[in-house]
Order: C-alpha cells, then sequence, then structure tokens
C-alpha cells in the first residue's frame, strides 16, 4: 500500500469507528452544539431545533465524513453553517427581531459557578456577563461565531478555522476585533 494511501487509511479509521456507535457521538457532543446554538441564535425553542438538525445532517452525511478533522469540529461546522443559515433566512426575520431577548441576561450570570463567591461577586460577575454577552451581539456575524466558538467551546484556532471554513489569519483577525468590541462595550460600562 502506498504511503499516502496508508496515511488516509489512518486518518480515517478512527473517525470511521467514532461514527459507528452515533449515538454515542451525540451523547457526546450535543450539549457542546447546542450551547454554541443556544449562544448564537439566543432563542431555546430554534437552537434546539438547529441542533437536532445539525445533528440529523452529520447521521445522514455521516459515511462522506473523511476524518480531516475531528467528529467535534465537523459538527460544529455544520452548526456554525446551520447557524448562519438561521441568521440570512427571510421568513425568520420578523420571530428573530421578537425573540431578540428570549435568552434572559438576568439569568445568563447564574451560568457562573459560585460556589466560593459571595453575594456581591455574585451579582457583579453576572453584570460582566451580562455585558459581554450585550457586546457579543453587536458583533457582526463572523466575530461573533469566533468569539463564541473560542470563548463558549473552547476551541483553538485551527479548529475554529476549520469549523467556518476561514483561514487561521482571518480568525485571528476576528477574534482580535470581537476583543477589541467586547472590552471597549466594558470600559463603557464601567
Amino acid at each position: 500500500m502506498a504511503p499516502d494511501v496508508m496515511m488516509a487509511a489512518v486518518r480515517v479509521e478512527p473517525a470511521a469507528d467514532e461514527l459507528a456507535d452515533f449515538e454515542g457521538v451525540v451523547q457526546l457532543h450535543w450539549a457542546a452544539v447546542l450551547r454554541y446554538v443556544m449562544a448564537s441564535v439566543r432563542d431555546r425553542d430554534a437552537a434546539e431545533t438547529i441542533t437536532q438538525d445539525c445533528f440529523m445532517r452529520a447521521h445522514q452525511a455521516r459515511g462522506r465524513f473523511r476524518g480531516e478533522c475531528s467528529v467535534r469540529t465537523w459538527l460544529m461546522q455544520i452548526a456554525v453553517n446551520l447557524v448562519r443559515d438561521y441568521g440570512r433566512n427571510r421568513r425568520l426575520q420578523f420571530w428573530k427581531r421578537t425573540q431578540e431577548s428570549a435568552v434572559d441576561l438576568n439569568t445568563a450570570g447564574e451560568w457562573i459557578p459560585n460556589r466560593d463567591l459571595s453575594p456581591e461577586a455574585r451579582v457583579s460577575a453576572a453584570e460582566q456577563v451580562r455585558a459581554v454577552w450585550r457586546a457579543a451581539g453587536r458583533l457582526s456575524e463572523r466575530q461573533r461565531t469566533v468569539f463564541l466558538l473560542r470563548f463558549v467551546e473552547d476551541m483553538e484556532l485551527l479548529e475554529i478555522a476549520e469549523a467556518t471554513g476561514m483561514k487561521e489569519g482571518t480568525v485571528k483577525v476576528h477574534l482580535f476585533r470581537a476583543l477589541q468590541a467586547v472590552r471597549e462595550e466594558m470600559r463603557r460600562q464601567a
């Protein structure tokens, strides 16, 4: 067997094994995909629908998965595209505008682990989280996508590049600009 063919077989084999147990894939990655989608669309019903659609599409395309990236990155790529499609869908524009505040920013601060925080520190942390969410909501689509994948899903820059189809340098630029915008918004809030 030629070295190139052997390398391709080695890359595809683990992914093929992982995708053979698709229920396991869903259990392992559902929460991460839902978190990203929820942070992107800020509508629980839409996020659950998009997440379900993501896994349905992945299940249908699992035979075409080439193993060039991790299954997680592949699923996030599907989710990024579905979120983009959701935002562009003109039939949903009315609902998008009316549902923009579907995620209660007052409860977003409750997502912070707070075992050892004083009540004052919890209130301060919750306000900071709300300010970050507001700032993220004002970012361009690409900046918001990169920002959420990096800080909500803790993805590396190369993973984000693969998931979004951008070059790594482009991801860095969007992340830099997103961070500048969020920091500026936080300074204005202070």
